[in-house]
């Protein structure tokens, strides 16, 4: 699937005055719970046409809205108010070159992003830089020559460039959101950008329809649906549209992929007992995983491909166990609570976000791989279930019944900044975070 559009044309890459990379600056510590957030400045970018109409004044203020907007949702900085800024931004010497960087440190900017954009035709041209105020220096500068439906997708590109340059990590805005709503009246799967927006509807099986898993390369979801009476395993091109299906008796549900590979796990159970099985993407049974006593579902796999966590029933309650996909080796992960489900592997590889019930409630929690000191993430709001980390480890999507009907919410991996996704009709549950998606 091709997430940016072939237009998007990197015309130059502008001097770094510092000359330097990230790992010279100490702006964010993205592995801090105390993180900082950083004050940056967005002002409004300015028009390269010498005479403005309607849609030249508009443009600017959209691009340099939408960028606020993305910088936003990392968590990482303080987006500064631009009724506050001293500068004139629409002086074109305050926006490129000549820079009175005491007039932003003053308003309390520590970073200042500064922007130039014209639409020529139907093409646009748009200059970007990111400055550090305090040394007075630029960080990152950038021009882009695109069409015009491609704004959003050049703000994105952008936007990764500064968290990359900040952090060493590109983000999560090349990324996009699987889930399940009710909005048609039956549960089908959606698909929605990493913020929420351009939501679309993946299937339209007028049946239960659960579980959605990306593929490690972005171009398969598999999933669970009762399309034909019986949950029967799909895993389908995002595409062009192509199914594979496992339809064998009993249940094919809950499936999840190994890193790398056309290859899936998943909880079949038509040798009678719930079971863990993989099987290829064609739905070929590779090998049995589990072989014990109870129901062994919900696998996730870890990102080397060697190991992976999954519920079993096998104690007397559900609780999330490791085993060693070549040995079989199991060992038990979670000891507190009468009830933990829906592991979720990071994609760094040492801990487990799962769903756990705290007097009543299920809530979120994470857990090293030594099982040690649980740790809530949610508390007091609603149900919380179906985590799943951002593929840079940042933040975890998940599903709440906070504000009443479930919807989906987004929070850092310390469970601070915990924000709705979307609002669209029905009810909408098991979100699942694509892999970045940047040139695949």
């Amino acid at each position: 699937m091709k997430y940016l559009h072939l237009s998007i044309v990197f015309i130059a890459l502008i001097l770094m005055s510092t000359g330097t990379s990230f790992a010279g600056y100490d702006y964010i510590d993205i592995n801090s719970p105390s993180m900082r957030k950083i004050p940056i400045a967005v002002p409004l970018f300015k028009s390269g046409a010498t005479t403005l109409n309607n849609s030249d004044i508009q443009l600017p203020q959209k691009a340099s809205d939408m960028l606020s907007t993305m910088l936003d949702f990392t968590g990482y900085f303080k987006i500064l108010d631009k009724r506050s800024f001293l500068e004139n931004p629409i002086k074109p010497e305050t926006i490129l070159e000549n820079i009175d960087f005491h007039n932003w440190t003053t308003v309390g900017a520590e970073l200042l992003v500064t922007g130039i954009i014209q639409a020529k035709g139907n093409n646009l041209e748009i200059e970007l830089r990111l400055f550090d105020t305090i040394k007075a220096s630029q960080l990152v500068g950038k021009k882009y020559r695109a069409e015009n439906n491609d704004l959003k997708q050049i703000i994105r590109l952008f936007a990764s460039e500064i968290v990359f340059f900040l952090t060493g990590n590109r983000g999560v805005f090349d990324t996009r959101i699987a889930f399940v709503s009710t909005g048609s009246g039956n549960k089908e799967i959606y698909i929605c950008d990493f913020d929420g927006t351009d939501v679309k509807q993946f299937t339209n099986n007028k049946a239960i329809t659960l579980f959605p898993a990306w593929s490690s390369d972005g171009q398969w979801i598999a999933y669970t649906s009762y399309l034909k009476g019986n949950p029967d395993l799909y895993i389908k091109s995002v595409a062009n549209n192509s199914i594979n299906v496992v339809s064998k008796n009993g249940i094919n549900i809950a499936p999840a992929w190994m890193p790398g590979k056309f290859e899936l796990a998943a909880t079949l159970s038509y040798s009678g007992d719930q079971d863990i099985y993989l099987m290829t993407g064609a739905g070929k049974i590779i090998k049995r995983l589990t072989n014990g006593p109870g129901s062994d579902v919900s696998p996730t796999i870890s990102p080397d491909g060697k190991k992976m966590a999954f519920v079993s029933s096998r104690s007397g309650t559900p609780q999330i166990y490791l085993q060693d996909i070549y040995t079989g080796y199991v060992q038990r992960l979670t000891f507190s609570g009468k009830y933990n489900t829906q592991p979720c592997w990071s994609p760094k590889g040492g801990k487990i976000v799962y769903c756990g019930t705290d007097e009543g409630r299920h809530n979120i929690f994470i857990i090293g791989l030594d099982g040690k000191d649980p740790v809530q993430l949610t508390h007091n709001e609603g149900n919380n279930e179906s985590p799943s980390w951002s593929p840079d480890g940042t933040l975890i999507v998940f599903s709440s019944t906070r504000e009443g009907p479930s919807r989906i919410y987004v929070m850092t991996s310390y469970g601070t900044d915990q924000k709705r996704l979307l609002a669209i009709s029905g009810e909408q549950t098991n979100p699942k975070w694509s892999p970045r998606l940047a040139d695949k």
